[in-house]
This record gives C-alpha cells, sequence and structure tokens, in this order.
C-alpha cells in the first residue's frame, strides 16, 4: 500500500428528512485493495457507494476519492473511475467490440479494446451483438466497459447476481487479475463467500452505521471465530462445544469414547456464520435505518 487512500469516508451522514441512512459513517480504503462492503438490504450499502461515485450528495462528513471530493468531481475525475452497476442497458443493438470501441473514445488513456476483450474471455463473442450473448457473458461485457478507461478505481455492485457457480469463479479469476494489476475495488456483494475470496479487507454496515471493519479472517473478533468441535456420544446425542483448543478437546474425546467419536468435525466459524450472526444480533436492539434504492 503506498501514498494516500484511495478513498476517505469520516463522519459521513445522509438523511432524508427524518430519515437517516447513513450515519457517521467512517473508512478507508488503500490503493491496490480490494474492499468489500457489506450489509443487509437497507443498510445503507447503495446510499454510500452512490455518494462515493457522485451520484448523490451526502448530508453531512467529509468524503475523498483519489483525492477529490465526489461531489465536485469532474470529468478528469470521473474518467479515473470504472463502474460496474448491478443493472446495466443490455446494448443489443451493437457487437462486443462495437460497444467497447464507442465507450473507450470517452477515456483519454484507455485500453485497447482487443486487451479487454481478451481480458474478459470474449475473443470469441467479438463480433457478436450483445443482445444475443448469454447472461453471464452480458456480465462480462459489463466489467469490460467498467475496466476499458484504464481506471484507478473500480466499483462493482452485485458483480456475479445470477451468475452460474463456473461462470462465477471465473469472474473471479478476472477480479483477481485486475487486482494484481493495482486496481482498487471496491465490491459490494450479498454472496459472503465471494467477499471471503476477493477482499483484503470487508466493512460491515448495519442501520447505516459501520458494525465491524478488518480483514476476512478478523471480522467478528476472536470469540466470534472460536472452532467449534460436533461429535456424537455413544447414546447418539450430538454435542457441540466452542473451544481455543480443538486438537485437545479431540484427544481427550477419542480417550474417553474409546477411540474416534462418530460423526466428529471441528469447524471455524466463516464470514457468513460471523457476518448472519451479527445482523441477528442488530436486528433485536436496533430499527435498521432505511435507503433509498436505485
Amino acid at each position: 500500500m503506498t501514498s494516500s487512500p484511495a478513498v476517505v469516508v469520516d463522519g459521513l451522514r445522509k438523511s432524508y428528512g427524518d430519515l437517516v441512512a447513513v450515519d457517521d459513517l467512517s473508512f478507508e480504503i488503500h490503493p491496490g485493495e480490494t474492499f468489500s462492503l457489506l450489509g443487509p438490504n437497507g443498510a445503507g450499502k447503495s446510499t454510500t457507494i452512490e455518494i462515493l461515485e457522485g451520484y448523490r450528495r451526502r448530508t453531512g462528513g467529509s468524503v475523498s476519492v483519489l483525492g477529490h471530493d465526489p461531489g465536485r468531481g469532474g470529468a478528469d475525475w470521473r474518467a479515473r473511475l470504472g463502474i460496474v452497476l448491478q443493472d446495466l442497458p443490455e446494448g443489443g443493438a451493437y457487437t462486443v467490440r462495437e460497444q467497447l470501441t464507442q465507450t473507450a473514445r470517452y477515456y483519454p488513456h484507455p485500453r485497447e479494446v482487443d486487451e479487454v476483450i481478451a481480458a474478459v474471455g470474449l475473443q470469441a463473442k467479438a463480433d457478436v451483438r450483445i443482445g444475443k450473448l448469454s447472461g453471464g457473458q452480458r456480465r462480462r461485457v459489463d466489467v469490460a466497459l467498467g475496466v476499458v478507461g484504464r481506471p484507478e478505481l473500480l466499483f462493482l455492485d452485485e458483480p456475479t447476481t445470477g451468475f452460474d457457480p463456473e461462470a462465477r469463479r471465473e469472474f473471479w479469476d478476472l477480479i483477481r487479475s485486475l487486482a494484481s494489476e493495482g486496481t482498487t475495488i471496491l465490491l459490494t456483494t450479498h454472496y459472503l463467500d465471494e467477499a471471503a475470496q476477493l477482499a483484503d479487507r470487508v466493512g460491515i454496515i448495519i442501520g447505516g452505521r459501520l458494525a465491524d471493519l478488518g480483514t476476512v479472517d478478523a471480522i467478528g473478533g476472536p470469540e466470534a471465530r472460536t472452532p467449534v468441535v460436533t461429535w456424537r456420544e455413544h447414546d447418539g446425542e450430538l454435542r457441540r462445544r466452542s473451544t481455543l483448543t480443538p486438537g485437545a478437546l479431540v484427544a481427550e474425546l477419542t480417550g474417553r469414547l474409546g477411540g474416534e467419536p462418530r460423526d466428529l468435525s471441528v469447524t471455524r466459524p466463516s464470514l457468513e456464520d460471523v457476518y448472519l450472526a451479527m445482523v441477528a444480533a442488530s436486528a433485536t436492539t436496533a430499527q435498521p435505518a432505511s435507503e433509498v434504492s436505485r
């Protein structure tokens, strides 16, 4: 990580009359980092992203994106961004190459169109009209449009919604390749395994506030990541115990039960487990903030 943060959010607030969508939100994204912003529907994710992209005005706090206030960003600033929205026009009347060539003209230093087509794996579809592509192939076009301008910062909003498992894995490889080139990426997704696979760090928004921030393995704190040992007793009862020393517990059980326990498993709570527990806990203590949808 070098120099100044790519994104700085300090005390961000957005309200609509008496309705508070984002409340005192603060975080930073480092250059070259893949940062995933997670949260349930209505938590304030889309509002936050739209403010960072310059599409929505904030009520309070300060925001810097690539060194500029996005509320005042001009054409030169926007040319440094790549945005892949959840829903984009299909552009069915144009071929993949035609659409990318047209989009590339809007940027001062675009990537070579054929290079981008190859990067998203659409060489065989370059001269096919976008309207005739499969859903997964169209999503690859969306990403190609987002990166053809050689962005320093790429916004990915629910990028693999509707993908089959194979297409998702291929898409993940593409995102990793962009990250390896130094592109800063801000990812929003409802697929927690996707965030776990791609993100360097994760921020979780609940009720318009930042509930936690850290690396994938650190979110939730040590207690939330305590391994769980599950086994079946001689009487058939299934037991579970959280412990920081699972190996010692398994050795104890093996000695007491006269061999390896039946249905033995040792698992560490995943990002999804921790996230769902945080959301469930918040539901009992606070009323989630609402969010204006796109």
